[in-house]
């Protein structure tokens, strides 16, 4: 077994909400069962371009039980109502739930693990059963923090709900899983917002699964910011279902960490389910980042429209897999993926792979996937207008991922994200 591997038993070992909710043989078996898969290496093909042999010489501690100190004002243009997590523990001191209807209940998983009601937390007792699905079975294993929130029907949340996760300097490297569970009951509404940023230079791991459950008619509106430590390796994966009538919007950006990798598999089971999920992977440096999306079409009349975007620059490596499955009887789905990536070096890398399975009939379907440089045109014409090299450079960059933002309809969420995208740009022009 490697190194990563038992250091993530030995944690098991220690850790102290292991039998909560009677789910102490479920946790033992799904650490037995990474430790008896080991981690894929480069021949399995869902991790293909993602070699994982530095990181298995690695050990992780587990954090300490109370959450750090950190610099407050990362929080500054994070507004209530937020969670806040600091090297995967909930800080109570700095979470804020105020300005929350009746209607909508939102705990840290650490307190529904003390609840008295075991059935609360039953979705960690999940299985996974792909040998590939390394990190999802380690997270059942050791999940002790988290967010749990639950939207009764027909409750319309109107304020954006912020979770913040905080990787912050320390004295060793640790390893932290969040387990997340998002229910929105008939006809509910939400606007989930997660913010994965660094207090200081660190090379911790953070490993995050999440289950949202949007039901008929519900709408869900879930952006995810990823601004970890350059040092960083994160692993995140989201499972998501969709009933009749649901309309799930997504907005994923990746602008940090040294190695991310990102799981997004949506399953539209309901009629008319919807799903519209957009993002951006920034590469720069060294950095490897790798996102996955395994969009499963079940019911008629669904549809799905994916506009991702990457830029590679330095020497840096951006994977992106867009799978897509319209199984038999998904008759009227529409199902659309755009995916367009600029290598802004000669030494960086991008990877697109489109996936299209069709087994129905009457379906509107299409994929297009494309790696090139700067239009050289545009740039001609923005230089002839007296710009800069740079300066034309960064305003088509710029323009060429904020058309992803366009997911998110609330002008103040959009321009914080915006702001959050800006930023990761000027980093990389600063290069």
């Amino acid at each position: 077994m490697s190194t990563l591997l038992d250091s993530f038993t030995s944690t098991l070992d220690t850790l102290a909400a292991r039998d909560a909710a009677g789910l102490g043989e479920s946790r033992r078996a799904a650490m037995q069962a990474a430790a008896d898969a080991g981690l894929p290496h480069a021949r399995v093909e869902a991790w293909k371009y993602t070699p994982l042999r530095s990181l298995e010489r690695r050990a992780f501690a587990a954090p300490a039980a109370a959450a750090p100190n950190f610099d407050a004002g990362l929080l500054a243009d994070v507004p209530a109502p937020r969670m806040v997590f600091v090297n995967g523990r909930f800080d109570n001191a700095h979470s804020d739930l105020s300005g929350l209807p009746g209607g909508i209940d939102v705990q840290p998983l650490s307190a529904v693990l003390q609840g008295a009601d075991p059935r609360d937390a039953n979705f960690l007792a999940r299985r996974f059963e792909r040998s590939d699905e390394v990190f999802a079975r380690v997270n059942a294993a050791l999940a002790d923090e988290g967010l749990v929130v639950r939207v009764d029907a027909g409750i319309r949340v109107e304020a954006p709900l912020h979770v913040v996760v905080i990787g912050a300097a320390a004295g060793t490297d640790l390893a932290w899983h969040l387990r997340h569970f998002v229910e929105l009951r008939e006809g509910a509404s939400l606007t989930l917002v997660e913010h994965h940023l660094a207090d200081g230079a660190h090379r911790h791991l953070g490993n995050a699964l999440a289950h949202v459950h949007v039901a008929r008619g519900a709408t869900l509106l879930h952006a995810r910011v990823q601004d970890d430590s350059t040092g960083a390796t994160s692993f995140t994966r989201t499972d998501a279902v969709l009933a009749a009538d649901a309309d799930y919007r997504r907005l994923d950006l990746e602008l940090g960490a040294a190695l991310s990798r990102h799981e997004l598999n949506v399953a539209l089971h309901g009629d008319g389910a919807r799903l519209h999920a957009n993002g951006v992977l920034l590469a720069d440096g060294r950095r490897h980042l790798d996102t996955r999306l395994g969009i499963d079409h079940v019911g008629r009349d669904s549809s799905c429209e994916l506009t991702w975007r990457g830029l590679g620059a330095g020497r840096s490596r951006a994977v992106f897999h867009g799978g897509i499955q319209i199984r038999e009887g998904a008759d009227g789905t529409s199902a659309m993926l755009s995916n367009k990536n600029l290598l802004l070096s000669e030494g960086a890398e991008i990877d697109s792979q489109p996936v299209l399975e069709i087994h129905a009939d009457e379906v509107q379907a299409a994929h297009g996937a494309t790696v090139g440089q700067l239009d050289p045109t545009a740039m001609f014409y923005l230089r002839s207008r007296g710009l800069t090299a740079e300066t034309a450079r960064s305003l088509l960059t710029a323009a060429f991922c904020r058309e992803t933002l366009a997911v998110v309809e609330d002008a103040a969420l959009r321009e914080l994200l915006a702001k959050r995208l800006d930023a990761a740009l000027e980093r990389l022009e600063a290069v």
